[in-house]
């Protein structure tokens, strides 16, 4: 028996289904179907192939009425923040109230569980951030707000809502820590790379300003339109 051959077999078989079950994570899947694929190796591969989804999708919307009005019909800014009850969404909440709420706009709060989570009619996790995203509206003040839980993921469910529901600016906070503090964290670096809307990049690791300041800490801001013209010359 060739134990060289029978190692290389094993490693290969146990990569190829990490690699599988990985790249379901990263599609908005449940991370637990890697353990599965560990397991079955390259059989999960026609598998994963079969049940993995390309598109987001809406799980449950409760819609601020003049989200979706036409923008000669309503004032002020729809400004839609990622929100997933962490430290960052939190700061990015406050900042994007901080800048945006006084305006006289709408204020969209979303959050996103994998399609596992989402599938099933009584789902802990869709459970969960719906009664987190109740929470962070009722402290919204006079804002008019409403909320979304999409299934997918996180950065594409973004973009995708984003895009469709016409938002002026998307607020994310910014995630790092130890040797990636310079990076922004993957979904805030997907959506500065690839969403077409205005996103604000909220840096939750600097002090908050003096509430009298009307500028919140930020890590980056990123307008489409002036990122393609570039700055205006005199």
């Amino acid at each position: 028996m060739n134990w060289t051959v029978i190692a290389v077999f094993v490693v290969v078989w146990v990569l190829v289904g990490l690699l599988t079950g990985l790249w379901m994570a990263r599609r908005g899947h449940d991370g637990r179907w890697t353990i599965i694929a560990v397991v079955l190796g390259p059989l999960f591969v026609p598998i994963a192939y079969e049940r993995v989804e390309r598109t987001p999708r809406p799980v449950e919307v409760t819609p601020v009425d003049s989200w979706g009005a036409d923008p000669a019909n309503r004032s002020g800014l729809r400004v839609m923040v990622g929100y997933d009850g962490s430290v960052e969404a939190e700061h990015a909440l406050a900042s994007a109230l901080k800048l945006f709420g006084r305006g006289g706009g709408v204020l969209e709060l979303v959050a996103v569980v994998s399609y596992d989570d989402a599938s099933g009619a009584d789902s802990t996790m869709v459970d969960r951030a719906k009664h987190r995203l109740n929470e962070a509206a009722s402290g919204a003040g006079a804002v008019p707000t409403g909320y979304a839980v999409l299934a997918g993921p996180p950065g594409q469910c973004l973009r995708w809502y984003a895009e469709n529901h016409r938002a002026d600016v998307l607020v994310v906070g910014k995630r790092g820590r130890g040797m990636t503090t310079r990076m922004l964290g993957s979904v805030a670096e997907y959506l500065t790379a690839h969403c077409p809307v205005p996103v604000l990049v909220v840096d939750p690791t600097v002090p908050p300003e003096p509430t009298d300041s009307a500028e919140p800490t930020v890590a980056l801001r990123v307008s489409s339109d002036r990122a393609e013209k570039g700055p205006e010359s005199n």
